[in-house]
């Protein structure tokens, strides 16, 4: 029988067939697609055509359309549907996709093609975006380890396929943990929960075939939980075993896994000429240096721990008041400020939480994508890799842009935090390809029949992502090397962040945040409240992601550690981590920088972004309007539609006429002097 990844995809929007395709079928697609693949890599490498960028670039541009296909149907699931099956094979595939890709990038034939290329391209009247993706292939394979010789390149050959592997189990013991740990929730430990936090817990206990409600490590239940519930010992249960994920020893242990890793990157940047893996990661960035990214986080961080502590002080008293002695504990941190925050602010995110549904949310998302940009999103009912899945097509005055699918509930078999990702990408060089793209999250799914409710950040998780999605859906460029959101590492969440700012605009929550029962929307003296207390408690925040974006650098930007969880606790000791704040992401569990490259060296890059949202919201502000047509026409135009094309700092200064500084973040997030 044919394979349904190998054969024409004829469903709507050139889907997968997701209806069609079993386990068994990724193992006989891989090899098929890798063999095509290196078939034609070496018809490229080996053509007596002299070099031109149709017959070598565009060529090795196509070559592996197949593999890319496959791929990206076998990782949207074992991403989002991951089954023991799925998750085998990955441990076996990752070093076998590792090896192709050194197979290409050392391939002395094609490389001596792409350099001749090189050397020549003043003379090959090139226009701007293929001059642009020449060099950023050749780029990549010099990365690679093209220029390497004999053992070196044997070496890193090797050194890659480790890492890949590594990263995998990474990955998979991390969703392990979090597989494994539920704690029942019964009596008054329950009935001291908000309605909607019960509802959750029930739906939780469903979901994992449990007898009655529980906790499980999904952060839309858990950091909910810390915050309402008043039974400090089960908020210390909960919290412990969060922050213990990849660190409980045995099988599913990461903390082997990332010493091994920090000394394989410190090797691989050797091998490149790099002092660091930092100095080699960011060579590419926008920061460039490691020095540029520690200065940025410290004028961030001495201003956000100053606001922690004093926060701190206050939690601590409160704490107190109550009777208990000692200090004040990461799981009392979350309990206490929500508790001030009824108090000062009077609000309560009990009393917030109805007027944020999913559905409404989602609504808001569109509506300020039709507002800035013309877009619609019309409902279709099309197959998708998961139930809980809905799809949209994306149009514009009436012509298909791209299609979007969400998935936005937790489940066991989905890796935590929430992700965007396309199962393909927009580009013209073949066709006029439009992009699929998927946004993922783990909300709380609710109860049958009842809406999903979500909290205040869960609804700016839900524009992040749509911000990236966006980056995707309105590219508009010819090659897929540069398409949507192929961009430097600390640009790529510009987008994501500066659509967050559209949540806050009062007449989207006027019209969107309406209550899930009576329908009304929320009332205006609320919503100024919650707006009054958009930086209420920011010093702590600020300080657990800095924290972790400041460990990320330091395991970089020297010799690499031969126990990391030592050096994790020397650099919060001096930079004076408070006592009662811990990292974001502690680094048995921190998947940003271990389940692969992808942040290594370069968590910091939300907050460098940052510095570019909180200026680029400034320019709509500016107007009076925050759905000012031309500044959105300038957005688009410069920044959303043009990916990789150009380089970030230009794209930037033409939608802005500058670079920015910090101030403007700094004001954003209430930590302005």
């Amino acid at each position: 029988m044919t394979n349904p990844l190998l054969s024409d995809w004829t469903a709507d929007f050139g889907l997968p067939p997701f209806g069609g395709i079993s386990e068994t079928d990724f193992a006989p697609a891989f090899d098929a697609a890798l063999d095509a693949a290196r078939a034609r890599i070496n018809e490229i490498a080996e053509s007596e055509e002299a070099p031109s960028f149709t017959n070598t670039i565009e060529a090795l541009d196509q070559a592996d359309k197949t593999l890319s296909r496959v791929a990206s149907v076998f990782f949207t699931l074992v991403s989002t549907n991951a089954t023991p099956a799925l998750e085998a094979y990955q441990r076996e595939l990752s070093p076998r996709l590792s090896a192709y890709s050194s197979e290409i990038t050392m391939n002395r034939a094609l490389f001596e093609r792409i350099e001749t290329l090189w050397t020549s391209r003043d003379t090959l009247d090139l226009t701007g975006e293929q001059d642009r993706v020449l060099m950023l292939t050749r780029r990549g394979f010099v990365r690679a380890g093209a220029l390497l010789e004999g053992d070196a390149r044997d070496r890193l050959k090797g050194v890659m396929q480790r890492l890949s592997t590594l990263g995998t189990q990474f990955t998979q013991n991390l969703l392990a943990d979090e597989r494994s740990w539920s704690m029942a929730l019964g009596g008054k430990a329950m009935q001291d929960l908000p309605e909607f936090l019960q509802a959750a817990a029930l739906a939780a206990g469903r979901e994992r075939g449990a007898e009655g409600p529980v906790v499980t490590l999904s952060r839309s239940l858990l950091v909910p939980f810390l915050q309402f519930s008043p039974d400090r010992e089960l908020r210390k249960a909960a919290w412990e075993a969060w922050n213990s994920r990849g660190a409980n020893g045995g099988d599913t242990d990461n903390r082997a896994i990332a010493a091994e890793t920090l000394k394989l990157r410190a090797e691989r940047a050797r091998l490149l000429g790099y002092d660091s893996f930092a100095d080699f990661k960011l060579d590419v960035e926008m920061a460039k240096t490691p020095a540029n990214v520690r200065d940025l986080l410290m004028q961030v961080w001495d201003p956000a721990r100053e606001a922690a502590l004093k926060d701190g002080a206050i939690l601590t008293e409160m704490i107190h008041a109550d009777g208990l002695k000692g200090d004040l504990q990461p799981w009392d941190w979350r309990y206490y400020a929500e508790r001030r925050r009824a108090k000062e602010h009077d609000l309560d995110e009990a009393e917030l939480k109805p007027y944020f549904q999913l559905d409404r949310m989602i609504e808001a998302v569109f509506s300020c994508a039709e507002r800035l940009f013309g877009l619609t999103a019309t409902p279709v009912d099309v197959p998708t890799h998961h139930p809980d899945a809905r799809a949209w097509e994306i149009s514009r005055n009436g012509e298909h842009v791209a299609l979007f699918i969400g998935d936005y509930f937790a489940r066991g078999s989905k890796r935590s935090g929430a992700w965007c990702s396309a199962l393909r990408e927009q580009s013209r060089s073949h066709g006029d390809v439009r992009p699929i793209v998927l946004n993922v999250c783990n909300f709380a799914k609710p109860p049958e029949g009842k809406p999903a409710l979500l909290s205040y950040d869960d609804a700016r998780t839900l524009f992040h992502e749509f911000g990236h999605a966006l980056h995707q859906m309105l590219s508009n460029v010819t090659y897929e090397r540069v398409s949507g959101t192929s961009v430097p590492r600390d640009f790529v969440e510009l987008p994501s962040q500066l659509y967050e700012h559209w949540l806050d605009v009062p007449d989207v929550l006027g019209k969107f945040a309406t209550h899930a029962e009576t329908g009304q929307p929320m009332p205006k003296d609320l919503l100024d409240r919650l707006l009054a207390a958009s930086t209420y408690d920011m010093g702590f925040q600020t300080v657990e992601y800095v924290a972790s974006a400041l460990v990320d650098l330091d395991f970089h930007s020297g010799p690499p550690p031969v126990d990391p969880m030592q050096r994790q606790a020397e650099v919060l000791d001096d930079i004076g981590m408070p006592g009662a704040i811990t990292m974001r992401h502690a680094t048995p569990h921190f998947a940003h920088v271990f389940a692969g490259d992808g942040y290594s060296s370069s968590y910091y890059s939300y907050m460098w972004s940052e510095v570019m949202d909180a200026d680029a919201f400034e320019a709509f502000e500016e107007t009076g309007d925050p759905f000012d047509p031309s500044t959105a026409k300038r957005l688009e135009d410069h920044i959303l539609s043009v990916g990789g094309s150009r380089d970030a700092a230009e794209l930037y200064t033409a939608f802005r006429g500058r670079m920015p500084g910090p101030a403007a973040l700094l004001k954003g997030r209430g930590l302005a002097a």
